[in-house]
């Protein structure tokens, strides 16, 4: 599926949107470049989730753990991992607790991942000029993550009648 956006704002509605089929251990991989939004989105899913906490990268901390709302949010950024992987840092406690798993650049940990997943890739569309607008893709890995989508896009439909968006098999 992909779904194009306006601005940051709306960004973070789409993100707030799709907290509400979130489950607990679900994964959620954000790809994207430095600086496209991906934290902007785990900011909506947070809101979505009812986490009023101030939402940061953990770039530093690797890990940032939020338990306000109704589920925890684990929220890795795991780019200083890219020569060391994720094998020593007990990974499968975040996947398999309580919350969900948010993890930006998930490509530095792939042989730590589970086997089913939501890909979501955040871009800047090449067509347009204005930097606040944003495509996400977003690939079902996995039955349980494919009904989600479903109802995802039931919700879109509901929520956002004027809203862009496509069906797409693989967003790379």
């Amino acid at each position: 599926m992909k779904i194009l956006t306006k601005d940051f704002a709306e960004t973070q509605r789409i993100a707030q949107l799709l907290a509400r089929l979130l489950q607990p251990n679900d994964v959620i991989l954000l790809k994207g470049d430095l600086g496209v939004g991906k934290t902007t989105f785990t900011k909506g899913l947070a809101r979505g989730l009812g986490i009023n906490h101030r939402i940061k990268s953990p770039t530093f901390d690797i890990v940032n753990e939020y338990h306000q709302g109704r589920m925890p949010l684990y929220h890795l950024d795991v780019y200083r991992l890219e020569e060391t992987g994720g094998s020593d840092l007990g990974l499968e406690e975040y996947f398999n607790g309580r919350g969900v798993s948010v993890i930006e650049w998930p490509q530095f940990i792939l042989d730590d991942l589970p086997a089913t997943f939501l890909l979501i890739k955040i871009l800047r569309p090449t067509t347009v000029i204005d930097d606040s607008r944003r495509e996400i893709d977003l690939l079902a890995v996995g039955n349980h993550y494919r009904q989600q989508q479903t109802k995802f896009i039931n919700l879109l439909k509901k929520e956002f009648p004027t809203l862009t968006y496509s069906l797409v098999t693989d967003p790379n």
